[in-house]
């Protein structure tokens, strides 16, 4: 390992190179961005490699590589972990000797196991600003990974393990610096000159079929609106954006943090929309003043999600709302003029035919009350770590390279999940769909019939499913 001085006796600027997978979306690499603006820029030269934006990602990570520290990529469970395998592999074969570090939710989920990788060398659970940062400086000054809180790394024979950190509040790391990434790139490539941040970190719901509970311990932290509001205006008049879009898990977690942050928004004359996600029985304790104030900040959108509309369900999956919640939520967002993502969740073990149906008309319920309002709808996969997925573990892959197939965003149902009850989920997700979008002159023929489906709960002899997917497939899965 190289000296951190050089031979005139200076500090050196040791290179970083953190790489973001190739994914379906287009979020700003937030994750990325904490750990690299919590290292000392005088330290370390840090290099951010998104494979989504990127012409030639490989190749990019491959040039910067030859003189770098270590090597560092976030690994999402599912899809993701593919291309973060090809990348770590090529590396470590064109440079046995650099370290490479893997963060984010499947180490967090998996710190030891996902070191039977050979071409990953320490992984970094939970929250990994300090965690990372001191792990650097270790490298930085020739020594090996030893006795750092987070990190799970081989030693001798064996793997050596840390605990995660406990949740520090943001407030204590250095915001994160946009200029580390293309920011306008990711503006083109969403076709808006949207801004992705986090002011949050963690969730203290106990959800059973989600991972944050084990990764966060049901903890949570965020930024003050004094500081969040400093630096989204320095952001908004640096990068001229027209959209703020949250990434928290819980964003309306406390209404009295969230009034605070709307009025610095507003005395600052800060001129953007902004969205967040909002559990259902938030909205309902969240007061009028409070939902007023949020509209005249620039709210235009939350996402809520709901999982189930089967009140047994409910209860079954920990989710500590009720379906009341959240029609009394989408109320309050038709009345002010506020768009919704309605997210819910099919096949769930043990889920009987009756409880999906309850899902699927409070879809249609939700769907026709506003044209603002949408309701993606999934199949239940398990996420490691969550109580649910005990139910089905016999069905969870063991390497990484078999979750590498097990994707978590497309429309593959669980093998526990019947073919009826696929088939007539499919269908449904289609008509639905196509009856509540807004009307054009070309779709509307289409929509009503959709619409006559939907309404009447009747979805055999599917002939326009068949022809739209087969002769406008980008339209079906829009």
């Amino acid at each position: 390992m190289s000296s951190p001085r050089s031979a005139g006796g200076d500090l050196r600027r040791h290179k970083i190179v953190l790489y973001n997978p190739m994914a379906v979306f287009h979020t700003m690499p937030l994750g990325l961005l904490a750990i690299a603006s919590n290292l000392d820029a005088t330290r370390f030269d840090v290099r951010v490699i998104d494979a989504r934006i990127s012409g030639d990602a490989h190749a990019d990570v491959l040039r910067e590589i030859d003189d770098a520290l270590c090597f560092g990529v976030t690994m999402l469970t599912g899809r993701p972990i593919g291309d973060a395998l090809n990348i770590l592999r090529a590396v470590k074969a064109n440079r046995p000797e650099i370290t490479t570090v893997v963060g984010g939710w499947h180490p967090s989920l998996f710190p030891i196991e996902t070191l039977a990788e050979p071409s990953i060398d320490v992984t970094v659970a939970g929250q990994g600003e300090a965690t990372f940062s001191e792990l650097v400086e270790h490298l930085a000054n020739g020594a090996r990974p030893a006795d750092i809180a987070g990190t799970a790394y081989r030693k001798g024979d064996g793997i050596a393990s840390h605990a995660a950190r406990p949740l520090v509040s943001m407030d204590a790391f250095p915001p994160p610096n946009f200029d580390l990434i293309p920011v306008e790139r990711y503006f083109a490539f969403k076709g808006r000159r949207q801004l992705d941040y986090i002011a949050s970190i963690g969730c203290n719901y106990r959800c059973a079929f989600c991972a944050d509970p084990f990764v966060y311990g049901r903890n949570w932290k965020g930024m003050a609106p004094g500081l969040l509001g400093d630096e989204i205006e320095r952001l908004w008049r640096q990068y001229s954006f027209t959209d703020l879009n949250f990434q928290d898990e819980t964003y309306f977690t406390h209404q009295h943090r969230v009034a605070a942050i709307c009025e610095e928004f507003l005395r600052r004359g800060l001129e953007f929309t902004w969205a967040g996600t909002l559990r259902a029985d938030q909205g309902v304790r969240l007061p009028e003043e409070t939902w007023k104030l949020c509209v005249r900040s620039g709210l235009r959108r939350v996402l809520v999600g709901v999982e189930t509309g089967s009140p047994a369900m409910m209860k079954k999956i920990w989710k500590d709302t009720t379906v009341d919640a959240v029609l009394e939520t989408a109320a309050k967002c038709r009345h002010y003029g506020i768009g919704a993502i309605f997210s819910f969740i099919v096949g769930f073990p043990d889920e009987t035919d009756d409880e999906i149906e309850y899902t699927l008309a409070l879809i249609k319920t939700l769907r026709a009350m506003s044209p603002q309002f949408e309701t993606p709808l999934f199949y239940y996969k398990p996420y490691p770590g969550s109580p649910l997925a005990s139910a089905v573990k016999d069905q969870v892959p063991r390497s990484l390279d078999e979750w590498a197939r097990f994707d978590y965003v497309a429309g593959a149902a669980g093998s526990w999940v019947a073919p009826s009850v696929y088939r007539r989920v499919e269908r449904f997700k289609f008509y639905n769909r196509m009856a509540w979008g807004a009307e054009t002159p070309v779709k509307r023929p289409l929509q009503r019939l959709a619409r006559w489906r939907a309404r009447n709960d009747y979805y055999a002899f599917p002939v326009e499913k068949v022809l739209v997917e087969t002769f406008r497939p980008s339209e079906a899965l829009s």
